[in-house]
């Protein structure tokens, strides 16, 4: 009874954090202060740096801080006309003055260093989402096995629909560990079921909100979700957040399950850069059309959907 007891206050207080991550990342360009998120938490702000602290394992300003720097070292590589000193404030800096000071002392060279150096590898790979739902696109699948040239059809840039979904977060290393992948995948869908939510139209959902050569492994964010209706209420450790729509990049592979990073690899290296797009500031995933189970060949058919804008 004491253990049940102790589950649900953890499972409080984890949802109560992961709604602090939440607003994070949707106002990181603005003021954020600890008195602001103490209110969204209902803790008192003594409690609420310790609380913080002891589930993410970071402390709370140095947590914002190094959102805010990993999100500029990305635009500094993705978005190589923009000024040094408009990515800073975009990224919720006071001041260009400080922001360099900051980059400073995590990458130990400046900003223009930093872009000049990394500019020519476009290369950033993000590390994948799941989805589950067939959706149509008017291209033929691709096997990267098959044939080294991206055919024409290959990439279609569309408007996908925002989402709402339910979801469990997980921060550390993730990358093969199938394991992690089950265990969040089924809480989640033990959870959904209980609640009646699961139907024909439900989407599972795997959102990486960092890129994996920028932000250390051990901080890595990793949101397994699935789709939910509007009115749904989260709660115990089940959050519930809104999947931004808008313009994606959808690529569409037929693949084995250790030809994931090609893929991804593929996408942002050889088609982004020559494609007059760069990523947009919203996490891309992956919409998986099968159960690999019953492929003959045991393949994933998937779509990787990657947030883009004009450059």
């Amino acid at each position: 009874m004491n253990r049940n007891r102790t589950n649900i206050k953890k499972d409080e207080y984890i949802f109560r954090v992961n709604r602090v991550i939440d607003y994070i990342d949707a106002n990181i360009d603005q003021k954020i202060t600890l008195a602001l998120l103490s209110r969204i938490a209902n803790f008192s702000e003594y409690h609420f740096h310790r609380i913080f602290k002891s589930i993410i394992g970071e402390p709370l300003i140095k947590y914002i801080q190094r959102i805010r720097v990993e999100k500029a070292a990305v635009q500094l590589i993705y978005n190589p006309q923009k000024l040094i000193t408009e990515i800073a404030f975009d990224c919720g800096f006071s001041s260009s003055q400080f922001f360099s000071r900051v980059f400073k002392e995590y990458y130990e060279i400046n900003a223009s260093q930093w872009r000049n150096k990394n500019i020519n590898k476009n290369k950033i790979i993000r590390t994948k989402s799941k989805i589950v739902k067939e959706i149509k696109f008017p291209f033929k699948y691709y096997n990267i096995r098959n044939n080294a040239n991206i055919p024409e059809s290959f990439i279609n840039v569309k408007e996908l629909p925002d989402m709402e979904a339910a979801y469990i977060r997980h921060i550390g290393a993730y990358k093969g560990n199938s394991d992690l992948f089950k265990s969040l995948y089924s809480k989640l869908f033990k959870w959904a079921e209980a609640h009646k939510l699961l139907n024909s139209d439900t989407r599972t959902i795997a959102l990486y909100n960092d890129f994996p050569e920028i932000t250390d492994e051990k901080r890595l964010r990793l949101t397994a979700c699935i789709t939910v209706p509007e009115k749904t209420l989260a709660d115990g450790a089940i959050g519930k957040l809104k999947i931004r729509g808008g313009k994606y990049a959808v690529a569409r592979f037929e693949i084995f399950k250790n030809e994931f990073e090609s893929a991804w690899d593929m996408v942002y290296g050889e088609w982004l850069p020559g494609s007059g797009y760069q990523p947009e500031d919203r996490p891309a995933f992956e919409l998986f059309h099968n159960d690999p189970e019953h492929h003959p060949e045991k393949k994933y058919i998937l779509d990787i959907c990657v947030p883009v804008k004009p450059l």
